[in-house]
């Protein structure tokens, strides 16, 4: 009888490993710039990619509170130490923690209400990269891109080296961060919906920039694409 016990306990795993990885979505990320960034994801770490190169992250179901996002202008020694000029987190070429704003950012949680995943690109944190995030499997198509001159239109008093700030990064006062009660669009987070109208511009902007595909989809995260 033990036998048999052991055999369905290792069938039970077996099958729970299954749905696991059915169920499981990889990440594709790709840049297109004509320079090199240092792609950074929580969970994930980061990696360098050249003009042209790919590293695919593969990223367990029920995983929130995601994002990838490409970090600018990075020196790094043989231990993994540094800086960037833009994207930074903590100076580790293997994030651990999120990255320092101005940072466009592609966010997502998997397996959630109604078996779906949730997606979008922020620019809550600002804007450094063009981006696009698009799912490429499962039936799902509607993809999701940030690719105009943001940086080039910046509003002055938003401008950062690198990249082009959210106005509450700057101001820090509740109209712009949303801190507490409601709050709305303001003249600078219209400056960033007029320009990538699927991407979040201020806290609150739920409505028109939060996208959904069915559990155990994949995605492609493209840089300047």
């Amino acid at each position: 009888m033990s036998l048999f016990k052991n055999l369905s306990v290792i069938s039970f795993l077996f099958i729970t490993l299954c749905f696991a990885l059915a169920d499981a979505a990889r990440f594709d990320i790709k840049n297109n710039c004509p320079y090199t960034v240092w792609a950074a994801a929580v969970p994930g770490g980061g990696k360098q990619l050249n003009r042209g190169e790919t590293w695919t992250l593969n990223v367990n179901p029920g995983t929130t509170q995601a994002r990838i996002w490409a970090r600018t202008k990075c020196t790094f020694d043989g231990s993994g130490r540094g800086k960037c000029e833009t994207g930074d987190c903590g100076g580790l070429l293997q994030c651990k923690g999120y990255g320092v704003p101005p940072n466009t950012l592609a966010e997502y949680a998997l397996n959630q209400f109604g078996n779906k995943d949730f997606f979008d690109i922020s620019l809550v944190d600002g804007f450094n990269v063009p981006m696009e995030l698009s799912p490429t499997s499962n039936g799902c198509t509607r993809g999701i891109k940030c690719t105009a001159d943001i940086n080039g239109q910046c509003p002055r008093e938003l401008k950062a080296p690198g990249g082009c700030n959210n106005p509450c990064t700057v101001f820090k006062t509740d109209q712009y961060c949303c801190n507490s009660g409601k709050c709305g669009p303001t003249n600078y987070s219209k400056f960033f919906k007029d320009r990538c109208p699927d991407a979040y511009s201020y806290p609150k902007d739920d409505q028109t920039s939060t996208f959904t595909c069915n559990a155990g989809t994949n995605y492609k995260v493209v840089f300047c694409p």
